[in-house]
């Protein structure tokens, strides 16, 4: 039987280990090191209890569930994925916490699919400039994490102001002239909305925007709806949550407000259609993926994952969104040749062009740009579900 460490050892191993913990446990910089064998573990700090957790949950499971098909298919050259997720609850002290988790003890070599965007700026410098580990395939980001590109941070959805662009081209090129843009008031919501005005202008000079600002939250519609009927425009934008843009719709319809109406990414959502119903009718939207109703195999695979490896969630846009992150980073890490480390995920992701996984846009990246895609796919509520309407389209270059 070994002796027992006498207290001042004892102390001296505690401080070590704190000073391994904040170093994030790698010896070099770059994640843990690579045994060539075994499975490749990554992780992720996502909501899973608070408010966030109605996308977070569901983001999760769809993400489980493309790598568990993918380890029962062989998993990446041979090796399984250990995906760790730790619930951050939206939080940045707790975000913090999940990432000395993951880098310090369970020595992931990528953080994928993580969710939260100012909880994740809290964890950047200890993940990403400390401990050298890359953060991929973000659930939602900001223009200023890609402009100009930082190190080890890659993207793979379409910037919400370029998805407000994007809302804005469609509704000219459908006709509009006179935009009412209703926008939740603080100021992440604000500066999206104002990415439109100037969309809908450059498509066609002259078009006019007004603005009805609502607070965030709000539940009862019917005075932003009159705004709405006030301004006599011919077509409405909507920067809301999906239980708001419910909200404003079933009372447009109760005032007979019947202009057409569009939203941003978030909006394409099962969320929106059951709350509001009959409402939802005619609804567009812009998406960052297909509709997961469309008649495809990739589109047939990711319905029978989610049937088999979370029975529990419905095959929607917030559990295809998970699914299909997950999918570009199998894609990518398929790529690399050797240990896989986060150095060559890294380099991988620098190089990575074309990557397809039918059910996203097409990704490319490159060492000056890190996020792998601009485009949208716009989609319309048809008969109570969400169809969409062509190929993906690419957001207009913003001013």
């Amino acid at each position: 039987m070994r002796p027992r460490p006498t207290s001042a050892l004892a102390a001296l191993a505690a401080v070590l280990a704190i000073v391994l913990t904040a170093c994030g446990g790698s010896s070099s910089g770059g994640g843990a090191a690579d045994e060539g064998s075994g499975p490749i573990k990554i992780g992720a700090w996502i909501p899973l209890s608070g408010p966030q957790a109605a996308s977070g949950v569901p983001q999760m499971e769809g993400a489980k569930a493309y790598f568990s098909w993918v380890n029962d298919h062989g998993g990446i050259n041979g090796r399984q994925v250990d995906w760790i997720v730790k619930d951050n609850a939206y939080d940045p002290q707790q975000t913090v916490q999940a990432a000395r988790q993951l880098v310090g003890q369970e020595n992931v070599v990528a953080v994928v699919n993580a969710n939260g965007v100012a909880p994740s700026e809290a964890a950047f410098p200890f993940v990403l400039e400390q401990s050298q580990v890359p953060i991929v395939d973000h659930y939602g980001g900001i223009a200023s994490w890609y402009t100009p590109s930082r190190p080890l941070l890659f993207g793979t959805q379409t910037l919400y102001e370029d998805q407000a662009a994007a809302m804005a081209q469609w509704a000219v090129q459908s006709g509009a002239r006179k935009l009412v843009v209703v926008h939740d008031d603080p100021k992440a919501f604000a500066d999206v909305a104002g990415q439109i005005g100037p969309a809908a202008e450059r498509e066609q000079p002259g078009v006019t925007t007004t603005a009805v600002p609502v607070k965030l939250g709000t539940t009862d519609f019917a005075p932003a709806v009159s705004q709405v009927k006030a301004a006599g425009g011919d077509a409405v934008m909507l920067v809301l949550p999906a239980p708001e843009a419910a909200a404003y719709l079933k009372a447009a319809a109760l005032q007979g407000v019947s202009l057409p109406t569009y939203g941003y990414a978030p909006t394409a959502s099962g969320t929106t259609v059951t709350l509001a119903g009959p409402a939802a009718e005619g609804f567009h939207s812009v998406s960052l993926v297909r509709s997961p109703t469309e008649q495809t195999p990739e589109m047939q695979q990711f319905r029978d994952a989610i049937a088999k490896y979370s029975p529990g969630q419905p095959a929607d846009f917030s559990t295809l969104l998970g699914y299909a992150n997950a999918a570009v980073f199998v894609e990518i890490a398929k790529t690399i040749q050797g240990p896989v480390t986060s150095e060559s995920i890294a380099a991988a992701y620098s190089k990575a062009s074309d990557v397809r996984t039918g059910v996203a846009p097409d990704m490319s990246f490159s060492a000056q740009s890190h996020l792998g895609t601009r485009d949208v796919q716009r989609v319309t509520v048809r008969d109570g579900q969400w169809v969409s309407e062509g190929d993906f389209v690419s957001a207009p270059e913003r001013g």
